[in-house]
């Protein structure tokens, strides 16, 4: 395996020059790693872990979505999955096993926003045979990072005789 890719998936938080350290690498290697893993299309981008709690004017409504679809002669369940992928208001789509098809997960700037997604964009697609959305409430870890809500219940509750 690339030794800037296995850093990558291990220890996404070093820099380019810790990598190289880490690696055995100079700078100019890893930067040189790095563009063609981009050039791959393996390594998209940096992405940072944001807990937006705190921060009412960012603050989106996001929802995950199960999709039942009818795969397409000749394309699978791919066209249809790749068609629903570019719409700006999905963040990720995985084909799943079990009882759905594809898993999105959805962002939007109010509860209504999801809702007419859902219903004027998502189910009027042909192929689509139903949704269920589940609307996200709290987060408690993202991308491995656990966020601190406040006072943790590590101890038994209080019970009165």
């Amino acid at each position: 395996m690339n030794p800037v890719l296995k850093l990558l998936l291990e220890g996404s938080q070093l820099t380019t020059t810790q990598i190289a350290q880490v690696a055995g690498l100079t700078d100019a290697e890893v930067n040189q790693h790095l563009e063609q893993l981009k050039k791959d299309k393996i390594f998209l981008g940096w992405r940072p872990v944001l807990d937006l709690s705190h921060e009412a004017a960012a603050a989106a409504v996001r929802a995950v979505i199960e999709v039942r679809i009818t795969p397409e002669r000749g394309g699978g369940f791919n066209r249809l999955a790749e068609r629903i992928g570019r719409f700006d208001e999905v963040e990720s789509c995985y084909l799943m096993s079990g009882g759905y098809d594809l898993l999105l997960f959805i962002k939007g700037s109010s509860l209504q926003k999801v809702a007419s997604f859902v219903s004027e964009k998502l189910s009027t697609i042909e192929g689509v045979l139903s949704t269920s959305t589940h609307f996200m409430l709290r987060c408690y870890k993202d991308q491995g990072y656990l966020f601190d809500q406040g006072e943790a219940q590590t101890s038994r509750l209080n019970v009165a005789p």
